[in-house]
């Protein structure tokens, strides 16, 4: 810069030629190129800037441009700054400065945040007035960052630590045996921690060390402190409840050139949770080698990859083989050799799948013969999915193996047994089938036969009655002749309901509203009950049609009144209701008709009820819970038959005691037109 100085045409500038220039001026320029400290002179009204070697970094990329230019063009970026600091300086003519200013200079295109010790001294000439400012100043931004971020660290350290008790730090005076330590560290040990924190001898807090771990922790200390290495121990620390925890100290001691330590600075950890987890795996490894050596399988477990890393005493007492010459993937050889190859393809299938082990090969005894054994293993999954190890197990299975082939053996006379006896049953279930058909066309030929010999007494009586009147001459044979007709009307009754109850009677099916089919006959249902009984009839409005028979419609609700009645000797209530149904796939298939809607006809009666056995057996032809004479038992096979014959379903209701409902289920009508 003197040459700068030297070289440079003052001539064109307000400063005019170097050899003008006052000697105030020139006298602080010496003084300002002499130094090695960064040094500037702004002189003038318009403080136009001169400076040192040691201050032209400040200008950055401005030098030497900035060189005798106004402090105002080369600040312009600070210039709201500096400006009222330099004017205060000219007026007033007393000094100024500041430390740690903040500047935002600009530099590499951009605005940078940067921090200055500087200072501003006036200039004066021979009269007193100030004719310049003399300036000295250095940057302290890096020695700000690194204040900054030390603090920060040693904040987030203490942040750190201060969110847990269980770690503390200490710092050893050795010399004057003055052991610092924060309250963490002094908590840990039980020392009063303000005390602490003043400094107090290694003696206090080796009073909390367990008197077991003592000797070896001081052995340790003064192996560390005589040689400088690091220092790291385990050991105990007894409270004053009696609890005892564990500690980890780590360390190193700072020594002199010639050895002599001077501090030792560590921290503390506490390790009780470690330690007691340690102890809980040691016992559940234990206990877990004590269960798998307890039981008769060979137990093993592999790592993820498949390499086996353990084995049950089981598995070397089977095998014979030396403990760990079977690791890894050595238990291959102890397969049989035709089963080598498809006991591994399997093994590699369910690592790459996990999906579960199954095989059955033949294992190496220590016997030297091969024997069946039943190889199952598991994965065992963290929470993610992923397999973290494999349990296995073998199970000698020989004995089995040996059972199923004396089983295979005999087999196939097993199988020509069943054959036969099978064959005897069919035949024994086709003679049973065929004595209970014959027993019930026994049954139904007797009911017939008695029925019709009854009805042809009646006809035979009649016209023997004709004979001898006719012989004698009379003529008033009436009587005789409707008595016949009667028998033989009653004949066609009886055939009539034969051909219902098998469905072969002929209907003449037409379009029907039951609710006007019902209504027209409340008044031969009171008729025919009688005044004990009272008839009340309840019809749905917009009842769907029907397509039946309507004289078997009514000849079915006829017959289920008058059995109403006759169940009611003491008098009682007798109700015919008409609503729309329909019927669910579930009960359609129970009862063997099909699903959809339906007009339901029910006869309620208030009278004696049944009992489950008469309810199961209603509908089977001839069969009456009435004295003889008083009725044929096809009434309600009749019905049964008719309904049927319609498409249609029947249902019994009742109780002992407390009556009984027949429900007539009949399809509903769909007009087609």
């Amino acid at each position: 810069m003197n040459e700068r100085i030297a070289g440079n045409n003052w001539e064109a500038t307000d400063f005019g030629p170097l050899q003008s220039w006052p000697d105030e001026l020139k006298m602080t320029i010496n003084l300002c190129l002499g130094t090695t400290m960064p040094t500037a002179i702004y002189w003038g009204k318009d403080l136009r800037l001169l400076y040192n070697d040691a201050w032209a970094p400040i200008a950055g990329e401005k030098h030497p441009w900035a060189l005798g230019r106004r402090a105002q063009e080369v600040w312009s970026d600070i210039w709201d700054v500096i400006q009222p600091q330099l004017h205060a300086v000219l007026e007033t003519g007393i000094g100024f400065s500041v430390k740690d200013q903040m500047l935002p200079m600009s530099r590499g295109g951009r605005i940078q945040q940067t921090h200055w010790d500087y200072s501003f001294t006036p200039i004066h000439d021979a009269d007193g007035a100030v004719v310049g400012i003399f300036n000295q100043g250095n940057e302290t931004t890096a020695r700000l960052s690194a204040e900054r971020a030390l603090r920060a660290s040693e904040q987030r350290l203490e942040y750190a630590l201060g969110a847990t008790d269980t770690v503390g730090t200490w710092d050893w005076d050795v010399p004057n045996d003055r052991v610092f330590a924060d309250a963490r560290f002094a908590k840990l040990y039980g020392v009063d921690q303000a005390r602490a924190a003043e400094g107090v001898s290694i003696l206090e807090f080796f009073l909390g060390v367990h008197p077991e771990d003592l000797p070896q922790l001081r052995r340790a200390i003064e192996i560390a402190i005589s040689t400088g290495t690091l220092f790291s121990q385990e050991y105990r620390l007894r409270h004053a409840d009696g609890s005892v925890r564990w500690v980890i100290a780590e360390g190193r001691p700072v020594l002199t050139p010639n050895g002599t330590p001077l501090r030792f600075p560590g921290i503390s950890f506490d390790i009780t949770q470690r330690k007691n987890a340690e102890t809980a795996l040691r016992e559940s490894e234990e206990r877990f080698r004590a269960i798998t050596n307890s039981i008769d399988q060979m137990i093993w477990s592999t790592k993820p990859n498949g390499f086996h890393d353990f084995y049950n005493s089981r598995w070397y007492e089977f095998t014979g083989v030396p403990y760990g010459s079977t690791d890894g993937e050595a238990w291959n050889d102890m397969f049989h050799p035709d089963d080598q190859e498809r006991a591994w393809a399997t093994w590699r299938h369910c690592l790459a799948t996990g999906k579960p082990y199954h095989i059955e090969y033949r294992l190496r005894h220590h016997s030297g013969q091969y024997r069946w054994v039943l190889g199952r293993a598991q994965a065992v999954h963290d929470d993610n999915g992923t397999i973290t190890r494999w349990f296995g197990s073998c199970t000698d299975i020989q004995e089995i193996v040996d059972a199923r082939e004396v089983l295979a053996k005999s087999r196939g006379d097993l199988e020509r047994e069943i054959a036969d006896r099978t064959a005897k049953l069919m035949e024994t279930e086709a003679q049973l089938r065929h004595a209970q058909k014959m027993e019930a066309i026994g049954h139904l030929t007797g009911g017939i036969a008695h029925d019709f010999n009854n009805m042809l007494a009646v006809i035979l009586g009649a016209i023997t009655m004709l004979e001898r009147r006719a012989a004698r001459g009379e003529t008033d044979l009436t009587r005789y002749i409707e008595a016949a007709k009667d028998g033989a009307n009653r004949a066609a009754s009886l055939t009539h309901r034969l051909l219902a109850f098998s469905r072969r009677q002929s209907l003449e099916p037409v379009v029907l509203d039951a609710n006007r089919l019902v209504q027209g006959m409340k008044d031969l249902l009171e008729h025919a009950l009688g005044q004990a009984i009272d008839v009340e009839i309840r019809m749905q409005t917009g009842l769907w049609t029907i397509r039946a028979d309507a004289s078997q419609l009514e000849n079915a609700l006829l017959n289920l009144a008058v059995n109403g009645r006759d169940a009611m000797p003491d008098g009682g209530k007798l109700t015919i209701e008409t609503a729309n149904a329909n019927i669910s796939k579930e009960y359609a298939t129970e009862n063997a008709i099909t699903a959809g809607q339906y007009v339901v006809l029910t006869v309620t009666d208030t009278g004696i009820g049944m009992d489950e056995d008469t309810v199961a057996r209603a509908f089977d032809p001839f069969f009456t819970t009435k004295d003889v004479g008083e009725g044929s038992g096809l009434g309600l096979s009749q019905i049964f038959g008719f309904v049927r014959q319609s498409n249609g379903h029947v249902k019994i209701f009742s109780r002992l005691g407390s009556g009984t409902t027949v429900k007539i289920y009949l399809p509903r009508h769909h007009d087609q037109n």
